[in-house]
Parts: structure tokens; sequence; C-alpha cells
């Protein structure tokens, strides 16, 4: 398909960023860019698929102002955490795996792929074939919009935690207060339905070929197998049960709160 070819440019970009990132960082095992360089494969990603479109369709407007605002934000916000703490636990023994350490900045630019793919494609398009925006675009808008407010407000009440935490205002071991309430993980729940309302909004008009409106179908799905079995959720819980497995409040936090989403399961 002609339009999946002209995302070439934009997958050499994403996997050539993540190279030159790694070969700085990798012989220093220096983490703490790791999210940062991330977002800066999204936003030089976004810039090279838009090549085909000196001028942007609405929809295109939309979606390359949402993935900037979010990369800026998630971006910002990681590096931030990274910097402060002095590194990434994730990466505490690996960085020092030369081979192992390189690996992981070539899944980031998988990643940084993958996940993008509605954007890329619905740039991959001349504006001049990009319908008007109609409801099924405004209802995926909602979605997405929602779902970034989301996962601000939950990572700013994790944030408020720990700091009112410093200044011993309460000594609970771990949050379980606001939208930590309902869901064990909503930051990520949150940036599973980013991704669903960018997919949507990308796909909503028929502008895009089906064989690429199932392909950009992989960064919603692929974000929830993501974050709810691989890097996200899994090794977080590990963590939890291994600093607060004999604390009761633990137990019934656990028992209580759904892991997921928060109609899901416990477990």
């Amino acid at each position: 398909m002609a339009i999946l070819s002209r995302l070439l440019p934009t997958a050499v970009s994403a996997f050539a960023l993540q190279s030159v990132f790694a070969a700085v960082f990798v012989p220093r095992a220096d983490d703490r860019f790791y999210d940062l360089c991330g977002a800066a494969g999204f936003l030089t990603s976004t810039l090279v698929s838009l090549r085909h479109s000196p001028t942007l369709a609405p929809r295109q407007l939309l979606l390359t102002a949402a993935i900037t605002i979010w990369t800026a934000r998630l971006g910002s916000f990681l590096a931030t955490r990274a910097i402060k703490a002095g590194g990434d636990s994730r990466f505490e023994k690996i960085k020092h795996e030369k081979g192992t350490f390189t690996m992981f900045w070539l899944v980031q630019a998988t990643w940084v792929l993958v996940v993008g793919l509605p954007v890329y494609l619905a740039n991959a398009l001349p504006a001049s074939a990009h319908p008007p925006l109609g409801p099924r675009d405004f209802a995926s808008l909602a979605l997405l919009t929602s779902s970034f407010l989301l996962e601000v407000t939950a990572d700013h009440q994790k944030s408020k935690w720990r700091a009112e935490k410093d200044l011993k205002k309460h000594d609970d071991n771990f949050i379980s207060r606001g939208l930590w309430s309902i869901s064990r993980h909503p930051n990520h729940v949150a940036e599973v339905g980013i991704w669903s309302g960018m997919w949507a909004l990308a796909s909503a008009s028929g502008a895009l070929p089906w064989p690429a409106v199932l392909a950009a179908a992989v960064s919603p799905v692929g974000t929830y197998f993501l974050v709810r079995y691989v890097s996200g959720v899994p090794p977080l819980e590990r963590a939890g049960d291994k600093k607060f497995g004999d604390d009761p409040k633990w137990a019934e936090y656990k028992r209580t709160v759904p892991v997921f989403f928060p109609w899901g399961g416990y477990e």
C-alpha cells in the first residue's frame, strides 16, 4: 500500500534518533534521560510524518496537537522524576549491561513507531483526502481529551500524595485516595484511553484504507498489552508486594480495588 510505504522515512527517523541517543548514553550507563529521549522520538517522528502535508486538515491538526501536548506533558513528567531520583529503577542493573541496555533503546524506537502509528498514518495523507470533521470525530476527541485529563489528574494526585508524605502530613505507605481508590493504576488506564482516542480520531472519517485502520489499531491494543501485562502493572504490583506484603492495608487495598479498569478484576 502506498500509504504504508510513506511511513518508511518516519520509521528510519525513529530508529536513527534512538540509536544516536544509545551511542551517547549506553557507554555512560546513564538512564536518567531515557523517557525524555522517547518524547523527542515522538516529536521528530510526527514532524517527519508531516512531510506530505504542507497544509493540514483539521483532523491532522488535532492529532498533531494532541500527540505534541501528550509528549511534552508525559515526557517532562517522567524525565523530571527520573532526574530527581538519580535514575530509573527499571534500569538499575540493565544499564551496566551494554548490549541489553542498547536493545532497550531500540525497543523504545519500536514503541515510538508503533504507538504513534495512527497519527503518522493520518499525516501521510494529503489534507485534501480528509473529509470534514463529523460526529464520530468529536466523539473520538472527547475520549482522547477525557483520558488525557484522567492521566494528568492521576499523576497530580500521586505527586501531591508524595509531597504531603515528605511533609509528614500522613504516614500512608501507598496512595489509595482519589482515582487511586477505584483503580490501582488509573494513569495506565488513561494511557490506553488516550491511544484508543487517537486511533478512533485517525480512522473515524473513512479517509484511511481499512488495512491502514487495522494496522493503526496496534497502537491502543499494543499499549494495553504493554502496560497491563509487561512493563506497567506487573512490575509495580511485584514492587508493592515486596514493600507492603506484610501490611494488612495493602492486602485490603488489593482485595477491594480493581487492578486496572474500575469494572475489572482484582488480579
